[in-house]
């Protein structure tokens, strides 16, 4: 369920504005897309796990923060970063 620490490197120097930077706003999404995309898997199988499903719904919510604040910081930055992340908004 967790992300391991390669697929965590490679997010990070995909969605890195420079080649040090770990906890720009689009890489912190990129990650929480990853956790969130891994719970939704897990979610499938264990209908019933609900303590799962609340740590679901906080990171959902904790992304959802995270692109509002990029969106009203710069709507070309938010439009590239849910483009690139495949997200539905």
């Amino acid at each position: 369920m967790s992300i391991t620490a390669e697929r965590r490197t490679t997010l990070i120097g995909e969605y890195a504005n420079t080649p040090t930077d770990t906890g720009s706003p689009e890489v912190q999404v990129a990650l929480l897309s990853e956790r969130i995309n891994n719970l939704t898997e897990h979610l499938k199988t264990h209908a019933k796990d609900f303590h799962s499903r609340r740590g679901l719904l906080m990171l959902v919510g904790r992304r959802r923060r995270l692109l509002d604040y990029v969106k009203k910081q710069d709507v070309k930055r938010y439009e590239a970063l849910i483009g690139r992340l495949n997200l539905r908004r």
